[in-house]
């Protein structure tokens, strides 16, 4: 977990494959969150299974959540209730900015505002 005051996304990066996708994009987010002085927990659904899953606390105090993902997620009933931005990996990988750029707008949103980017 990256610490730095401001604030607090998490994060959920799956691919298909369960592998290299998955964890680039973690890895690629880590760095745009330490750019922003964002704090982020980062959870990997891959092909070791879930890995750093995020607990209730987690997801509750975070600003905006950020899936990233090509597959359906374990677990995805949890974000019912949150602020989140969707993308698939390629998008994100490609053009990481304009995920970036979707979730700044998503801090001011109301709770429950959900954006799926193609």
């Amino acid at each position: 977990m990256t610490v730095i005051t401001g604030r607090h996304l998490v994060a959920v990066t799956a691919c298909v494959s369960g592998v290299a996708h998955t964890y680039m994009a973690a890895e690629r987010l880590e760095k745009l969150c330490q750019q922003e002085r964002w704090s982020v927990n980062i959870e990997t659904q891959g092909a070791l299974g879930v890995e750093s899953e995020l607990s209730e606390d987690d997801i509750r105090r975070a600003d905006v959540v950020l899936l990233i993902t090509d597959i359906e997620l374990a677990g995805s009933e949890r974000f019912e209730h949150t602020r989140y931005v969707k993308c698939g990996i390629n998008a994100f990988l490609r053009d990481p900015q304009r995920v970036m750029g979707a979730v700044r707008k998503m801090l001011s949103a109301p709770q429950h505002t959900q954006v799926i980017l193609d």
